[in-house]
């Protein structure tokens, strides 16, 4: 009888861990999705800025700007849900970034223009929130992943399929694709 107590105790303990560490991956899971959530708003908030400033430079450079806007018009419609999207995305926000940069400095007159200088403040306050936000999912993507690798919470993360989240580039490879907005002369 002490040892069919003893066995249900145990079962019951291993039961009560497996339950809280399941509780625990999927919060962690969650947590991640809501963190690639956030970089979307913010990417998309990016985004409506950026189109903004093609739409102010359409008054100097009317064919490039037509084309900028086609293409922020298309990445605007297609979300970034994974971590490879959001770094691809930023690959092409930069890009549009360069373009822009590039019709600033060949239009004097749109460089120094209030609306130009308001958007793009606007711009670069929506890059350090999406620079915040990658921050807050790569913490939240180690946290899963550590719980992902580490025995024993590693046996309920296979058995119920958890996988580790891919990281974001860091600030240091997306600091040497970013133009600089604002050269010193």
């Amino acid at each position: 009888m002490t040892a069919g107590i003893i066995i249900i105790a145990i079962i019951a303990i291993v039961g009560l861990w497996f339950v809280s560490t399941q509780r625990s991956l999927v919060q962690l899971d969650e947590n991640c999705k809501n963190a690639l959530s956030q970089i979307q708003v913010q990417l998309n908030s990016r985004w409506d800025a950026l189109l903004a400033l093609a739409k102010t430079a359409s008054q100097y450079a009317k064919h490039e700007s037509e084309t900028l806007i086609n293409v922020i018009n298309a990445r605007r419609q297609a979300p970034a849900t994974t971590a490879e999207a959001v770094n691809e995305q930023q690959g092409e926000l930069t890009q549009v970034m360069g373009r822009l940069m590039a019709i600033g400095e060949a239009y004097p007159d749109l460089k120094a223009n209030d609306l130009f200088l308001k958007t793009m403040d606007s711009v670069n306050s929506y890059e350090e929130n999406v620079r915040l936000s990658r921050m807050v999912y790569n913490d939240t993507a180690t946290k899963m992943n550590r719980a992902v690798r580490m025995w024993p919470s590693s046996i309920v993360a296979g058995m119920l399929h958890f996988t580790e989240k891919e990281y974001l580039k860091t600030d240091k490879e997306e600091k040497q694709e970013m133009p600089d907005l604002f050269p010193q002369n």
